[in-house]
């Protein structure tokens, strides 16, 4: 496997010097969201699951700030035995390649950290020991009788509190010289990134993945490289079976334009899509509380990652909205060109980004320009089928430009829309 460097100054300036890297832990270390939401407040009672689940989703729209959110969501876990709360914590599943990466830094004499905002301390410090970690920092949580009280405090919930806490780490073991390195994957740990020589998105959200230098995805074991020796792997070019599923699934759904032009109302294929993106929907909470669905499990586990399986795979629900919304939004036949530059043009993006994938998108590290290159060409031929060759220029060329963005919002949903809405826009249907 070909190695590239990530900058020479960053690779030459880390030679030789003790390291300290600086791990968040939801979305890196085990599951995003699935211990908080559906191993405690989904195992204490619908109303704690359903406050659980607003708070999050409010959160992730920039809607509520994290400190808020955190007193809001540990007040509804109130009255939670603590013993239950850690024992259940322990059993929560690490993301692939944990254990390895953390024995693999520990034999290269690299220091490591926890640094969570949403994970109280004492659950972070048995984390730590099993993963021979050297440092933890988490929130502090209130107990009597046992149970938590509700409350929260910390330097970790306060603004840039995770900044606060790596300051206060590096000075009272004095960590002053070392080479630091930082791996997250929200935003939630961009005030980290300034205090660190190398900042690593793993799985990263839309900031992360521009602020970030180097961006790494799959197992964790491909960021080991980086933080020894300052280069990364190039990106794994075998398709697995998960992905060609996933991938199928993804661009077979182009026929739903042939199935709404000849066999079924367009409205009733939409009407469809919503039934099943609900059912989906369902099933994945209730696979996260521990109970399998027939059907829907089983697609799930053989087309999600290894990295996504152990959290609510979002994924499908959006793209079952965004071509539904295509088909009820958008007269013919512009409906049906948004879904062929959703399904052809994202699908062939994802596969030839993967197998063929050389060079950076600059404003999008975790896109390549060869991926969304043939995705512009297969939703340009696939558009062709129902409109005049410009229009299809129009509609793939929006489309795929919106695919290479680093956007907040899932690339299922607003690609459908924006190749839409070009369409309706060229036409002077508004």
């Amino acid at each position: 496997m070909r190695i590239t460097e990530i900058d020479e100054r960053t690779s030459s300036s880390s030679n030789g010097q003790k390291k300290l890297v600086v791990f968040d832990v939801e979305g890196v270390i085990i599951p995003k969201g699935k211990f908080l939401l559906f191993d405690v407040a989904g195992q204490k009672n619908l109303k704690s699951f359903l406050a659980a689940s607003s708070l999050g989703l409010l959160y992730e729209a920039g809607l509520t700030p994290l400190k808020k959110t955190l007193e809001d969501l540990y007040m509804a876990l109130k009255g939670y035995e603590l013993n239950r709360f850690l024992a259940i914590f322990e059993d929560v599943p690490l993301l692939p390649g944990v254990e390895e990466t953390f024995r693999e830094l520990g034999k290269s004499g690299v220091k490591t950290a926890l640094i969570s905002s949403g994970i109280p301390r004492v659950a972070l410090e048995k984390l730590g020991q099993r993963l021979g970690v050297d440092f933890v920092s988490g929130l502090e949580i209130g107990v009597s009788g046992g149970a938590l009280t509700g409350e929260v405090w910390g330097d970790v919930i306060e603004p840039d509190g995770k900044a606060t806490a790596l300051r206060k780490m590096v000075e009272e073991n004095n960590l002053g010289s070392y080479y630091r390195v930082v791996v997250a994957d929200d935003r939630n740990n961009l005030s980290m990134f300034k205090l660190c020589n190398l900042r690593i998105g793993y799985n990263p959200d839309y900031v992360l993945s521009c602020k970030s230098d180097v961006v790494a995805r799959g197992e964790l074991t491909t960021i080991i490289p980086t933080i020894k020796c300052g280069v990364l792997p190039r990106l794994d070019r075998h398709l697995s079976r998960n992905t060609c599923i996933r991938e199928t699934i993804h661009m077979s759904s182009f026929f739903v334009s042939f199935v709404c032009m000849y066999l079924l109302s367009r409205y009733f294929v939409a009407f469809l899509t919503l039934l099943l993106a609900v059912l989906y929907a369902s099933s994945e909470v209730l696979r996260m509380l521990g109970t399998y669905v027939p059907f829907f499990t089983n697609v799930t586990k053989l087309a999600a990652r290894k990295s996504e399986y152990q959290e609510f795979v979002s994924s499908p629900l959006f793209f079952a909205i965004g071509i539904m919304l295509s088909l009820v939004v958008f007269p013919e036949p512009i409906g049906y060109v948004s879904v062929a530059v959703l399904t052809l043009g994202d699908g062939f993006a994802s596969i030839f980004g993967q197998k063929f994938g050389n060079k950076q998108i600059p404003y999008n590290k975790i896109k390549y320009v060869e991926g969304t290159s043939f995705g512009f060409i297969f939703a340009f031929l696939g558009s062709m089928l129902f409109v005049h060759p410009f229009k299809a220029l129009i509609a793939s060329a929006v489309g795929m430009f919106i695919e290479s963005l680093p956007l907040p919002l899932n690339d299922n949903l607003v690609i459908p829309l924006f190749s839409g809405l070009a369409l309706v826009i060229y036409s002077g249907i508004i």
